[in-house]
């Protein structure tokens, strides 16, 4: 499946056009019964399928996480703190010259959604996906699970952070509904949808013995890999059927663009910063990787938390969902595959 992942997830998006009706039962909250509590009130437990995918997902990246090659990584920082630096700095960047463009457009608030839709794409930590691209290249594993770890770990602050900064570029409702958010961002969903799950996976690595481990990544891997497709179709559903039924030609062709555009210039980004700094080329590549690719589906998971009644916001997420990994492909294409470090995780959408 991995080596055909990028046909996977094209059906995904296929599976979401033409059967839409499961994937928009998922996307509900759904009620799960528990009986009769002790004051005598009926329970019951509410639960979202993307949030729950999201942690299956990044539970088995931290499940995967080698803490003996993160220990060889520390030891020559360079490359993780650029890609910190540079995961923070290129949203500061890139969004405020797209809001500029979109200002000059006829949309009647000044593109604000499409804004609104990509900070919560580029403030998200750096996607797990990127691991399964390093291992088809030549990218230096420990580089790149370092940096998905340590930017999934600081997302409680950077998060909140990049979202307060970019908040004044929009205008009206979504600037008071993103404000209003970010304080729901700071506490409880990076918390508990993004750091808790991959530090589980930590965790379980570290107590499970080697041969209870090997059974385990084999049954987890390939659920969290089916996982992350079904997440895909999941979102697809809700843009895609948005859209059909309600056709806006410009709004598809702008997120477009403006996807293509911010994801053009974060690889650019990540390529120059490499070049810069004369790093290796597996490493330099890793970098790269990190610096373009960012975990689309917390962000879709936050627009529909936050943004329910504007699943139209889903198309620039999804745009650029794909539009990373075909420039994550190109990226790497051009290097042999070679043995890595690390097993790679499954690819969060």
């Amino acid at each position: 499946m991995r080596r055909r992942l990028g046909r996977a997830v094209v059906l995904s998006y296929a599976a979401a056009l033409l059967l839409p009706g499961p994937g928009l039962w998922l996307s509900r909250s759904h009620s799960l019964p528990l009986g009769s509590l002790p004051l005598g009130a009926a329970g019951a437990l509410s639960w979202s399928t993307a949030p729950v995918l999201l942690s299956l997902v990044l539970f088995s990246a931290g499940l995967q996480v080698s803490l003996h090659a993160l220990g060889t990584l520390l030891r020559r920082p360079l490359a993780l703190l650029a890609g910190l630096v540079l995961h923070l700095a290129i949203p500061l960047l890139a969004i405020p010259a797209v809001a500029l463009l979109l200002r000059r457009t006829p949309d009647s608030d000044g593109g604000s959604g499409l804004v609104t839709a990509m900070i919560l794409i580029v403030a998200m930590p750096v996607a797990a996906g990127a691991t399964v691209w390093t291992g088809k290249g030549d990218g230096d594993q420990p580089t790149m699970v370092g940096l998905v770890l340590a930017s999934t770990l600081l997302s409680p602050l950077t998060v909140p952070l990049v979202i307060g900064a970019l908040v004044p570029l929009l205008s009206g409702d979504y600037a008071d509904t993103l404000s209003r958010a970010e304080h729901t961002i700071r506490g409880a969903f990076t918390l508990v949808g993004v750091v808790l799950p991959c530090a589980a996976g930590i965790l379980c690595r570290l107590v499970l013995p080697a041969p209870w481990l090997s059974r385990v990544l084999r049954v987890v891997v390939p659920v969290a890999l089916a996982g992350s497709l079904l997440l895909t179709y999941v979102n697809a559903s809700g843009a895609l059927n948005s859209f059909l039924a309600r056709p806006r030609p410009l709004l598809l062709a702008a997120a477009l663009v403006v996807a293509s555009l911010v994801c053009l210039l974060s690889f650019a980004v990540g390529r120059v910063a490499a070049r810069l700094l004369r790093l290796d080329a597996p490493v330099a590549s890793s970098l790269t990787l990190a610096c373009g690719m960012n975990n689309s589906s917390a962000g879709a998971v936050l627009i529909t938390t936050t943004l329910p009644d504007k699943p139209h916001l889903l198309l620039p997420v999804l745009a650029y969902g794909l539009l990373q990994k075909t420039a994550a492909n190109r990226v790497v294409r051009r290097r042999p595959r070679r043995s890595a470090d690390l097993v790679a995780p499954p690819c969060a959408p």
